[in-house]
């Protein structure tokens, strides 16, 4: 092999360019530019939200390609991941992936596209959403499974509420296009239902997190970027509370919307108690013990969090009528644009970087 044939390897293998080497977790910056997207169409920035939807495309378009190509050429890599509980749970984001872009593909009002797209999110939801559980816990060689808890696996409630998320979507806005009206209750039945299965994965993620913090020492290496996950995974959880309340009364609704309304005021409560504590983490895994801050797919992890707490504060707001919490989503929208340019930067530049040193 020549120089620059091993040069070009190596910077497959480096960049997640190789699917042999794909990440589990690569559709998170999917997820992260596409809830941006969201913010800004909510905003009304119309040009911002149009040029990261159309990223956040080529992104999941980009991952498709090369995790199906890894399923039908590598598939010794991608069991290997299956049975790894550091690992396998990175799987659900490409669930949470394919529902961002059915709820900006609903405000964009493509609702055609936006319900096929939902059947694909829907089926990988079935399949995945019962074989990661049993292939990363019971097929683990790694005992105690517990050790490998970490943020990723709080990716797991991430996709069953963007499941939620998409489905209340779809039923809100089916009525206004006079499109499929007879799926608005079956939709409203499916986000209710997704929103519980997600409340009740976060306990279980929170439980199974803090029985390996207490029994097993977190080193500052451990505590990297998707833990910001545990706080996303309510953002997004208020978010699916949110489009709810605004779903039309049925007998189901009238009988858990106080609850599903009063878990969402909390939740957005816990939310932001959580984010001083993950920076100051942060702060700690960096500052005091001087981990290298550099770039790395698992940064995508952090942004998704601060774009989906700016869109959870704005819907909240709107559909609580709390003018205090949608004016905290309107201006966080900044902190979450700002810190998705400056990884988007990052990306860029170490991809530069990494092509000139070679």
């Amino acid at each position: 092999m020549s120089t620059a044939s091993g040069d070009l390897s190596q910077l497959h293998r480096d960049w997640g360019l190789n699917p042999a080497t794909l990440a589990p977790g690569c559709f998170a910056s999917v997820m992260a530019t596409g809830i941006v997207s969201i913010g800004a169409q909510f905003k009304g920035l119309a040009l911002i939200s149009a040029v990261l939807f159309w990223v956040a495309v080529a992104l999941y378009a980009y991952f498709i390609v090369l995790t199906l190509w890894r399923v039908l050429r590598f598939r010794q890599g991608l069991r290997h991941d299956l049975h790894d509980p550091n690992r396998a749970f990175g799987f659900f984001t490409i669930i949470a992936g394919t529902n961002v872009l059915v709820t900006a593909l609903v405000g964009l009002g493509v609702i055609p596209v936006a319900m096929v797209l939902f059947c694909v999110g829907g089926l990988l939801w079935l399949v995945l959403g019962y074989a990661i559980p049993f292939t990363a816990v019971l097929g683990s060689s790694i005992r105690p499974v517990v050790t490998g808890v970490n943020g990723t696996w709080f990716v797991w409630v991430v996709a069953a509420q963007s499941v939620a998320v998409a489905a209340s979507s779809l039923a809100i806005a089916l009525p206004k296009t006079n499109t499929a009206p007879q799926l608005v209750v079956p939709l409203s039945l499916l986000a209710v239902v997704m929103w519980s299965v997600g409340l009740a994965l976060y306990i279980a993620c929170a439980v199974f997190l803090g029985v390996r913090v207490l029994l097993h020492r977190l080193e500052p290496e451990d505590f990297d970027a998707p833990y910001w996950v545990t706080m996303g995974a309510l953002a997004i959880s208020i978010v699916a509370g949110s489009r709810i309340l605004e779903l039309e009364s049925t007998p189901l609704l009238d009988a858990t919307r106080l609850l599903v309304g009063g878990s969402s005021a909390l939740l957005w409560a816990f939310a932001t108690w959580l984010i001083p504590s993950l920076v100051l983490a942060g702060a700690w895994r960096h500052l005091r013990h001087r981990v290298p801050l550099g770039y790395s797919a698992g940064l995508w992890s952090m942004v998704f969090p601060l774009g989906m707490y700016a869109v959870a504060s704005m819907y909240l707001g709107n559909s609580d009528h709390v003018p205090a919490i949608e004016w905290i989503g309107q201006h966080w929208f900044w902190v979450g644009f700002t810190v998705w340019a400056i990884v988007f930067a990052a990306m860029v530049w170490s991809f530069i970087r990494s092509l000139r040193d070679r």
